[in-house]
Protein backbone atom coordinates (compact mmCIF):
# COMPACT_ATOMS: atom_id res chain seq x y z
CA UNK A 1 0.00 0.00 0.00
CA UNK A 2 1.63 3.33 -0.90
CA UNK A 3 2.23 5.46 1.78
CA UNK A 4 0.68 8.96 2.15
CA UNK A 5 3.91 10.74 1.57
CA UNK A 6 4.46 9.37 -1.95
CA UNK A 7 0.99 10.19 -2.97
CA UNK A 8 1.31 14.00 -2.14
CA UNK A 9 4.75 14.34 -3.70
CA UNK A 10 3.33 12.61 -7.75
CA UNK A 11 -0.03 14.71 -7.17
CA UNK A 12 0.21 18.80 -7.25
CA UNK A 13 -2.41 21.02 -7.11
CA UNK A 14 -4.78 21.38 -10.17
CA UNK A 15 -3.41 25.18 -10.47
CA UNK A 16 0.27 24.17 -10.70
CA UNK A 17 -0.59 21.54 -13.25
CA UNK A 18 -2.08 24.16 -15.79
CA UNK A 19 0.94 26.85 -15.34
CA UNK A 20 3.14 23.88 -16.19
CA UNK A 21 0.93 23.50 -19.76
CA UNK A 22 -0.16 26.70 -20.00
CA UNK A 23 1.66 28.88 -22.56
CA UNK A 24 3.40 31.97 -22.53
CA UNK A 25 0.89 34.47 -23.72
CA UNK A 26 3.96 36.96 -25.16
CA UNK A 27 5.36 34.46 -26.32
CA UNK A 28 2.04 33.36 -28.50
CA UNK A 29 1.62 36.80 -29.23
CA UNK A 30 5.59 37.25 -30.61
CA UNK A 31 4.87 34.23 -32.82
CA UNK A 32 1.70 35.65 -33.87
CA UNK A 33 3.17 39.54 -34.71
CA UNK A 34 6.34 37.30 -36.62
CA UNK A 35 3.25 35.75 -38.91
CA UNK A 36 1.77 38.71 -39.71
CA UNK A 37 5.01 40.02 -40.77
CA UNK A 38 5.81 37.19 -43.18
CA UNK A 39 2.13 38.04 -44.47
CA UNK A 40 2.91 41.43 -45.02
CA UNK A 41 6.10 40.90 -46.68
CA UNK A 42 4.57 38.32 -49.24
CA UNK A 43 2.07 40.88 -49.77
CA UNK A 44 4.13 43.68 -50.38
CA UNK A 45 6.37 41.43 -52.73
CA UNK A 46 3.21 40.76 -54.49
CA UNK A 47 2.51 43.89 -54.80
CA UNK A 48 5.61 45.25 -56.21
CA UNK A 49 5.46 42.32 -58.83
CA UNK A 50 1.74 43.37 -60.22
CA UNK A 51 3.12 46.94 -60.06
CA UNK A 52 6.08 46.10 -62.24
CA UNK A 53 4.09 43.57 -64.40
CA UNK A 54 1.37 46.24 -64.92
CA UNK A 55 3.75 49.34 -65.78
CA UNK A 56 5.15 46.60 -68.18
CA UNK A 57 1.50 46.77 -70.18
CA UNK A 58 0.52 49.68 -70.17
CA UNK A 59 4.26 50.68 -71.81
CA UNK A 60 3.50 48.17 -74.53
CA UNK A 61 -0.23 49.01 -74.81
CA UNK A 62 1.06 52.70 -75.00
CA UNK A 63 3.54 51.22 -77.79
CA UNK A 64 0.92 49.17 -79.83
CA UNK A 65 -1.64 52.33 -80.02
CA UNK A 66 1.14 54.59 -81.27
CA UNK A 67 2.76 52.18 -83.93
CA UNK A 68 -1.35 51.38 -85.17
CA UNK A 69 -2.02 54.91 -85.08
CA UNK A 70 1.36 55.83 -87.32
CA UNK A 71 0.54 52.77 -89.40
CA UNK A 72 -3.31 53.61 -89.52
CA UNK A 73 -3.26 54.53 -93.29
CA UNK A 74 -1.13 51.56 -94.59
CA UNK A 75 -4.14 50.10 -96.26
CA UNK A 76 -4.73 53.53 -98.08
CA UNK A 77 -1.32 54.09 -98.88
CA UNK A 78 -0.78 50.69 -100.25
CA UNK A 79 -3.82 50.90 -102.56
CA UNK A 80 -2.34 54.51 -104.17
CA UNK A 81 1.61 53.01 -104.83
CA UNK A 82 0.12 51.89 -108.18
CA UNK A 83 -1.34 55.07 -109.25
CA UNK A 84 2.21 56.47 -108.26
CA UNK A 85 3.84 53.72 -111.01
CA UNK A 86 2.08 54.88 -113.34
CA UNK A 87 2.93 58.72 -112.82
CA UNK A 88 6.31 57.43 -112.84
CA UNK A 89 6.13 54.94 -115.86
CA UNK A 90 4.49 57.76 -117.83
CA UNK A 91 6.81 60.48 -116.89
CA UNK A 92 9.90 58.08 -117.44
CA UNK A 93 8.79 57.38 -121.16
CA UNK A 94 8.13 61.04 -122.24
CA UNK A 95 10.15 61.91 -125.01
CA UNK A 96 12.49 65.27 -124.53
CA UNK A 97 10.82 66.97 -126.28
CA UNK A 98 7.99 66.47 -124.56
CA UNK A 99 9.48 67.26 -121.29
CA UNK A 100 8.42 71.49 -121.87
CA UNK A 101 4.67 70.40 -123.27
CA UNK A 102 1.78 71.74 -120.83
CA UNK A 103 0.47 68.64 -119.99
CA UNK A 104 4.10 67.20 -118.89
CA UNK A 105 4.20 69.71 -117.23
CA UNK A 106 0.90 68.95 -115.19
CA UNK A 107 1.11 65.83 -114.65
CA UNK A 108 4.49 66.12 -113.27
CA UNK A 109 3.80 68.67 -110.71
CA UNK A 110 0.26 66.31 -109.61
CA UNK A 111 2.80 63.59 -109.37
CA UNK A 112 5.13 65.66 -107.07
CA UNK A 113 1.95 66.95 -104.95
CA UNK A 114 0.78 63.73 -104.15
CA UNK A 115 4.65 62.45 -103.73
CA UNK A 116 4.37 65.39 -101.05
CA UNK A 117 1.54 63.94 -99.70
CA UNK A 118 2.47 60.40 -98.99
CA UNK A 119 5.75 61.35 -98.16
CA UNK A 120 4.16 63.31 -95.30
CA UNK A 121 2.33 60.53 -94.11
CA UNK A 122 5.43 58.73 -93.38
CA UNK A 123 6.11 57.06 -97.17
CA UNK A 124 9.12 57.04 -98.19
CA UNK A 125 10.98 54.90 -101.09
CA UNK A 126 14.35 53.22 -100.54
CA UNK A 127 17.43 52.99 -103.39
CA UNK A 128 17.92 49.43 -104.13
CA UNK A 129 20.04 49.61 -107.73
CA UNK A 130 23.80 48.88 -107.10
CA UNK A 131 22.80 47.61 -103.27
CA UNK A 132 23.56 44.17 -101.99
CA UNK A 133 20.23 41.61 -102.29
CA UNK A 134 18.75 41.86 -99.18
CA UNK A 135 15.07 39.98 -98.66
CA UNK A 136 14.01 42.34 -96.44
CA UNK A 137 14.05 44.69 -99.16
CA UNK A 138 13.81 43.33 -102.26
CA UNK A 139 11.83 40.19 -104.38
CA UNK A 140 14.09 38.68 -107.26
CA UNK A 141 12.48 38.15 -110.51
CA UNK A 142 15.52 37.30 -112.50
CA UNK A 143 18.95 36.75 -112.18
CA UNK A 144 21.49 37.88 -114.80
CA UNK A 145 24.92 37.05 -115.47
CA UNK A 146 27.70 40.22 -114.84
CA UNK A 147 31.34 40.27 -114.95
CA UNK A 148 31.27 44.18 -113.85
CA UNK A 149 28.81 43.56 -110.54
CA UNK A 150 29.48 40.79 -107.84
CA UNK A 151 27.16 38.21 -107.29
CA UNK A 152 23.95 38.81 -105.63
CA UNK A 153 23.86 42.87 -106.70
CA UNK A 154 20.49 44.65 -108.03
CA UNK A 155 21.48 45.32 -111.47
CA UNK A 156 17.83 46.79 -111.80
CA UNK A 157 14.83 47.66 -110.82
CA UNK A 158 11.25 46.65 -111.92
CA UNK A 159 9.09 48.18 -109.49
CA UNK A 160 10.25 50.82 -106.60
CA UNK A 161 10.46 49.56 -103.04
CA UNK A 162 8.28 51.80 -99.99
CA UNK A 163 8.88 52.17 -96.40
CA UNK A 164 5.94 53.29 -94.31
CA UNK A 165 7.60 55.08 -91.06
CA UNK A 166 10.61 52.40 -91.08
CA UNK A 167 8.19 49.61 -91.99
CA UNK A 168 9.23 47.91 -95.42
CA UNK A 169 5.53 48.22 -96.71
CA UNK A 170 6.22 46.60 -100.69
CA UNK A 171 9.29 45.18 -101.27
CA UNK A 172 11.49 46.55 -104.37
CA UNK A 173 11.04 44.23 -107.52
CA UNK A 174 14.12 43.35 -108.79
CA UNK A 175 16.96 41.91 -111.11
CA UNK A 176 19.88 40.46 -109.53
CA UNK A 177 23.28 39.97 -110.66
CA UNK A 178 24.66 35.97 -110.53
CA UNK A 179 28.66 35.10 -111.49
CA UNK A 180 29.27 35.25 -115.23
CA UNK A 181 29.14 32.01 -117.52
CA UNK A 182 32.52 30.72 -118.57
CA UNK A 183 33.12 30.79 -122.03
CA UNK A 184 34.04 27.06 -122.58
CA UNK A 185 31.35 24.60 -120.99
CA UNK A 186 32.83 22.26 -118.41
CA UNK A 187 33.70 18.63 -119.46
CA UNK A 188 30.42 16.74 -119.53
CA UNK A 189 28.54 19.47 -119.92
CA UNK A 190 26.60 20.76 -122.48
CA UNK A 191 25.81 23.73 -124.07
CA UNK A 192 22.48 25.18 -125.44
CA UNK A 193 21.95 23.26 -128.93
CA UNK A 194 24.00 20.42 -127.76
CA UNK A 195 22.51 16.58 -127.36
CA UNK A 196 24.35 13.96 -126.10
CA UNK A 197 23.26 9.87 -127.72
Amino acid sequence: MPDEHDTQNTQQPPEQQQEAVEPDPLEALGAQLEEARQTAESYKDQLLRKAAEFENYRRRTESDIANIIRNANEGLILSLLPVLDDFERSLKHQDDAAQDDAITRGIQLIYSKLQRILEGHGLVPFDSVGRPFDVEYHDALLQMPSAEHPPQTVLEEIERGYKLNDKVIRHAKVIVSSPPRSESPAPGEATAGEHHD
